[in-house]
């Protein structure tokens, strides 16, 4: 197959792209370096069915010579403003990084006649719900952030797509997505903070928010998985390791693990961590369940793996 993955140098994509070319397909990797690397994917560079773009994926006539030249069947659109935050200061970067480029990444599908995309959502096109399991037909959805809504309208455009132009669509709604390379989130925040002043961590929120937390490489098997597996359109998954983990615990474990045990750990009042921030969302997995997806770590042992793994212990 030849496969073109958006955002494909950034935290989860550059995972993407390992696992594709180790399954022997050919690769396409389009990143505007925004917040990805071409580190993250200089590994890659070594195998000759891997090739990388750098552009936005707003400029149309570069994305629309390369699904001319490089006849693409299959997408996996994952290029997004991925750090939820930066859509409270910056009120236009979802519109144009979240949701504009996966309008532009159908409108070319459709010009080259190429139908089978798989979109990586998210938990926050719910919103903040209270105690609520969220399955694939919860709703009414009522984000909270403008990164949730852009996700939302997505989701909307890819449904029209599927129904009206016949797409194959793969959307698999992301939880909290720990690993190596990522660049923000929660572990990633403690464990630069605490390299920049190791006498103390500071925490937004009072550490009491909980969420379910998955290892990259689990989620990597997840999105494989479903676009195998999932014949319905658009088929709608969600994907989390087993139970919760609080913010606490993971201050906890990042101290432990940078050998800083004693320090003081300061926390808030608030709930959340910040404007749009969901505290708590649980997710219903007995779906992908079904596919065959058991994830090799839990909430928690994501989260430990992450840490070792950023740390460069394991």
């Amino acid at each position: 197959m030849k496969i073109l993955v958006t955002g494909g140098a950034g935290f989860i994509g550059s995972h993407l792209c390992e696992s594709l070319i180790e399954r022997g397909q050919e690769v396409w990797c389009v990143d505007n370096l925004y917040l990805g690397s071409e580190e993250n994917i200089r590994h890659c560079g070594n195998s000759d069915r891997f090739h990388f773009e750098k552009f936005d994926m707003l400029d149309t006539a570069r994305l629309n010579s390369l699904f001319k030249q490089s006849d693409i069947d299959t997408v996996f659109h994952l290029a997004a403003n991925s750090d939820i935050q930066q859509g409270s200061v910056n009120h236009e970067i979802d519109l144009k990084l979240t949701f504009l480029t996966t309008y532009e990444v159908l409108q070319a599908m459709r010009r080259h006649k190429v139908s089978r995309i798989f979109f990586s959502s998210s938990s926050a096109i719910f919103g903040d719900t209270g105690k609520n399991k969220f399955h694939e037909d919860f709703g009414p959805a009522r984000p909270c952030s403008l990164y949730g809504a852009a996700k939302l309208a997505a989701e909307a455009y890819l449904s029209v797509f599927a129904k009206m132009f016949g797409f194959q669509v793969w959307i698999l709604r992301f939880p909290n997505v720990v690993g190596e390379r990522s660049t923000h989130g929660v572990v990633h925040d403690f464990i630069r903070r605490l390299k920049e002043n190791p006498a103390r961590l500071e925490v937004l929120g009072n550490g009491l928010q909980r969420k379910p937390y998955l290892y990259v490489k689990d989620l990597v098997q997840a999105i494989l998985l479903i676009v195998e597996k999932a014949k319905d359109s658009p088929a709608i998954y969600h994907a989390a390791g087993e139970g919760l983990t609080t913010v606490r615990e993971i201050a906890e474990m990042v101290v432990d693990e940078m050998g800083l045990k004693g320090i003081p750990v300061l926390y808030q009042s608030a709930n959340g961590g910040w404007v749009g921030d969901v505290p708590f969302y649980q997710y219903d997995n007995s779906k992908i369940a079904d596919l065959g997806f058991k994830p090799k770590y839990n909430s928690t042992e994501a989260v430990r793996v992450a840490i070792q793994k950023t740390l460069g212990k394991k």
